[in-house]
């Protein structure tokens, strides 16, 4: 079952918070569509740079769904929360986890995966990761954003 938090709330949109959403592929689809939404609604942003952020974005919660709690054995949960700053003109974007990070194990041959990192920091202005035995924060930015 999704938890999800509406932006209804929220002065003027600037927020979008998912919190405690399953880390599952069929969640993280639908959290990226809903940010998706949010983004068209919210944001003057061109089809292709929109693209850009929704595609980042769901990069970081497949990559919570798929590898942050592998060695618990269990689905877990993901929180992603993004706020624009109209003084700064930049969103941001945060997708967090409390499992354990875990490099993929290259697969001999196998050109299809590997690449979630690399989308996340080229169609960001600026991506970080942080990791400890807490959990994994990945931040996304973008400037010269707009608001419609």
């Amino acid at each position: 079952m999704i938890h999800s938090m509406s932006p209804a709330g929220v002065t003027h949109g600037e927020r979008f918070e998912r919190v405690g959403v399953a880390a599952d592929a069929r969640t993280a689809s639908q959290t990226r569509d809903e940010f998706a939404r949010w983004l068209e609604f919210t944001f003057d942003l061109a089809p292709d740079r929109a693209g850009d952020l929704a595609l980042a974005t769901y990069e970081a919660l497949a990559n919570c769904a798929e590898f942050a709690y592998l060695s618990k054995g269990l689905t877990g949960t993901m929180d992603i929360r993004a706020a624009f700053d109209p003084d700064s003109s930049a969103l941001s974007v945060i997708v967090s986890d409390r499992g354990l990070w875990r490099t993929a194990a290259p697969t001999p041959g196998d050109r299809s995966r590997g690449r979630g990192i690399a989308i996340m920091t080229a169609m960001a202005d600026n991506a970080s990761i942080q990791t400890s035995m807490g959990g994994t924060t990945v931040r996304l930015t973008w400037t010269d954003v707009q608001p419609r």
